[in-house]
């Protein structure tokens, strides 16, 4: 199969089970029937429940030397 974009071969990718076909060349994403709808549900499914956001008081130091590593979201992890 060829990228609709540029008309390059499009490789396949298999993530958690859903084939992804991606272009090399303009990296555009393509993906076949009822495969947004299974991603769209597994990342229903792995989302954290919302928190109500507090306002943290600022710290009279300055920002915090540590930083934290963010969690990659579900969706980050099948496009890494």
């Amino acid at each position: 199969m060829r990228c609709p974009s540029c008309s390059e071969p499009l490789s396949m990718s298999e993530r958690q089970g859903i084939e992804i076909d991606y272009c090399p060349s303009c990296r555009g994403v393509w993906l076949d029937r009822g495969e947004l709808d299974k991603i769209i549900e597994r990342s229903a499914a792995t989302a954290p429940a919302a928190a109500v956001p507090v306002a943290a008081a600022p710290s009279p130091l300055g920002p915090s030397p540590r930083h934290h590593k963010r969690r990659k979201s579900f969706l980050e992890e099948l496009f890494d």
